[in-house]
């Protein structure tokens, strides 16, 4: 293979161009493979990582950030060297939002929102339990942030920080209840348990209502597992507090969960959140929408879900920034994930490998460069509901600030 680098004219503009160009301005050293067999290489050093144009279909249409995706999940391109440094790219090359795609998410927002949230998690979670503890941690299975205390401790070392920090910021003590919204894999159901709280875990899947069954089954607690979304769930006496682990990302009707869990709460009642989040509601890539998070999945707008809290009768007690946290734990997925590749391919698909590896080190980047941030925030239930200001009085405060700007 011969290596030269490339004037302007070296091809006519097409999709092959504009990521020749792309590349020429990535401030890392990389390299691009054309089907002729050279090898083109951008910048001083050895290439950090390399393009390889595997057939015709990379250069079809024009090149945008899903189309460059797409390419990589068919085959269509194969990528060797360090993912977050070609992640770089995306911000070189054209955003794509198909109109089909904003069509599908109007749709979905115009539907039953338990509708719509049930059909988002059964597209993510379509494969089974097996497929996520690949990469998760090994002893509570968390999908959301693990929290660390230093930059080389153990995820497992992480997640249980995580559940020291839920207890010690809701007070917990042996015989209290706690509702647990996605109780995902069970590992804070298994965790309060074991400490003597009678934990209630929500899901909308029944495979994970069947593994955390399984899981508490032994223990003094087992937990009571029940298949229905937190906005149908109506308890038959108040929760001494609640916890949302890395869901409210499936539920972007903040008024209404509001509401739901003021009525679940006794008074003083605490609610402990944590998610990822985006500065703008619904901010998301075509690719994320297109394989990983379809329906109307937003990361948390925390100045939303903030307003509506205050709006529904709670005190907002704390909140704490943990992107860096989020970005190690997805670090470290994603290193789990590839070294389970044979198996994953093997069992589930090399697609099915190739889109979820873009998804788990799209997420290192999008943290380390903070187009993705994250928070716990912990409340705390009044007395009194609060004003719980209708359609009228929320268009007041509309216009009131377009006014004073």
């Amino acid at each position: 293979m011969m290596s030269d680098r490339p004037s302007r004219g070296y091809l006519a503009p097409d999709p092959t161009d504009q990521l020749i160009a792309a590349m020429e301005e990535l401030a890392v050293p990389c390299g691009l493979g054309l089907l002729d067999g050279r090898l083109l290489t951008f910048g001083d050093g050895a290439p950090v990582f390399r393009i390889l144009l595997r057939n015709e279909l990379p250069l079809a249409g024009s090149l945008t950030d899903l189309s460059l995706a797409r390419a990589y999940v068919n085959g269509d391109i194969d990528v060797e060297g360090d993912i977050p440094s070609l992640l770089a790219l995306r911000e070189l090359v054209p955003f794509a939002f198909p109109v089909r795609q904003m069509l599908r998410l109007v749709s979905d927002l115009l539907l039953p929102a338990t509708v719509a949230n049930e059909r988002a998690i059964d597209f993510h979670y379509s494969l089974d339990d097996d497929f996520y503890l690949t990469f998760l941690d090994r002893r509570y299975h968390f999908y959301s942030q693990c929290l660390f205390e230093s930059e080389d401790e153990t995820l497992e070392g992480a997640a249980e920080h995580k559940l020291e920090r839920m207890w010690s910021a809701l007070e917990l003590k042996p015989g209290m209840s706690l509702l647990d919204i996605g109780g995902g894999w069970g590992g804070l159901a298994a965790y309060a348990g074991e400490r003597g709280v009678n934990v209630t875990s929500l899901t909308l899947a029944r495979e994970s209502a069947e593994y955390i069954r399984q899981r508490t089954r032994g223990g003094s607690h087992p937990a009571e597992v029940i298949v229905e979304d937190v906005l149908d769930h109506v308890p038959s006496h108040p929760y001494d507090h609640a916890v949302i682990f890395g869901v409210i990302e499936h539920v972007p009707n903040y008024r209404r969960f509001c509401r739901r869990i003021w009525g679940a709460l006794r008074e003083g009642g605490r609610l402990y959140v944590d998610a990822s989040a985006t500065r703008e509601k619904y901010a998301a890539t075509a690719f994320t929408r297109e394989y990983t998070w379809s329906g109307p999945h937003s990361c948390l707008a925390l100045q939303d879900l903030i307003e509506e809290l205050l709006f529904h009768g709670f005190d907002v007690l704390h909140v704490r920034q943990e992107s860096h946290d989020y970005e190690l734990t997805m670090w470290h997925w994603a290193q789990r994930f590839d070294a389970s590749h044979a198996t994953i391919a093997d069992r589930w698909s090399e697609e099915v490998y190739r889109a979820f590896r873009l998804f788990l080190w799209g997420g290192v980047y999008g943290f380390k460069t903070n187009r993705l941030q994250a928070y716990s925030l912990v409340a705390e239930r009044r007395a009194d509901a609060g004003p719980r200001p209708g359609n009228l009085r929320r268009l007041g405060h509309f216009l009131g600030s377009i006014v004073s700007r």
